[in-house]
């Protein structure tokens, strides 16, 4: 079945478009079946083989989220292969997601961003903390984002988000202010370097900077308000700031670049937790 697997993960790579990352988890999770159905032939599993595979990760203590990660990742290679006929019958059609348990993601106040702001921060920081709160960019679109994608005069940029969906971000005039000013340190950089790149964010030696770059810098912000935080943090707080300042959520959605405005609507959620929190604790 791992021939099956190849063909199947450089399906999604080159003819969906996921990102590396995506296309690594899958190729995880589906071997991770085959390892335990121990079974060459794609037409040989069944329903029982899907079931007990389940079984052992929740005997395993797999989080209900992975679980499910699993589940999806099977369903769509099973649903790849009976469409293109390597498979008669789908076994995993019927078998249901592991149920999730309802929280809604962290959220930053105003307060906390006032201060980060106020804080003692380099350019590059100044940088990533707009791009990832006054745009509410993803952390791959972030790493990915190059000099091209920013049009400086009509101040948005192109970002392409999972599936290589493209959409445009608009960014303010403080933010304009902070990467005209990174810009001119970055070109020092660069031009002291043997580089040269296009991607916007470079480290202190001329590169890319890595996803693990970025939530080593948010990290470094959260404790300037002893809190934990990573990039989708600031992605969350941008979204429920949005929604409380009376933004539509159907441009919220664009803005986040969600294909089902369902996932937008968990910051309506978030405002109405937060509205009730500030009111409880202004009338104890």
């Amino acid at each position: 079945m791992y021939s099956l697997l190849s063909d199947f993960l450089e399906y999604i790579d080159i003819e969906k478009g996921l990102s590396k990352n995506t296309v690594q988890a899958y190729r995880r999770d589906i071997a991770s079946f085959i390892d335990f159905v121990e079974l060459d032939d794609i037409n040989l599993i069944t329903r029982l083989h899907i079931s007990s595979y389940i079984m052992d990760l929740r005997e395993l203590g797999i989080a209900p989220s992975s679980m499910s990660r699993k589940i999806s990742a099977l369903k769509s290679f099973f649903k790849w292969a009976c469409a293109n006929e390597y498979l008669s019958s789908n076994p995993i059609s019927s078998i249901e997601p592991a149920k999730l348990p309802k929280y809604l993601p962290k959220v930053l106040s105003s307060n906390d961003i006032e201060m980060i702001m106020h804080a003692d921060l380099s350019l590059l920081e100044r940088t990533i903390l707009e791009m990832l709160y006054s745009c509410g960019l993803r952390v791959s679109e972030l790493c990915k984002l190059k000099l091209c994608d920013i049009n400086m005069q009509s101040q948005n940029i192109i970002c392409y988000g999972k599936g290589a969906k493209e959409r445009i971000v608009p960014f303010g005039d403080y933010a304009k202010q902070i990467l005209l000013s990174y810009l001119k340190d970055r070109e020092i950089v660069v031009n002291s370097s043997d580089i040269n790149t296009d991607y916007l964010l470079v480290n202190e030696n001329g590169r890319m900077m890595t996803r693990q770059d970025i939530y080593r810098i948010v990290h470094k912000l959260g404790a300037i308000i002893n809190k934990d935080i990573s990039p989708h943090t600031l992605r969350h707080t941008f979204a429920t700031h949005l929604l409380e300042n009376g933004a539509d959520l159907r441009v919220v959605q664009e803005l986040l670049g969600h294909s089902d405005v369902a996932t937008t609507q968990l910051y309506t959620h978030i405002s109405k937790k937060r509205l009730k929190d500030i009111y409880f604790s202004v009338n104890k």
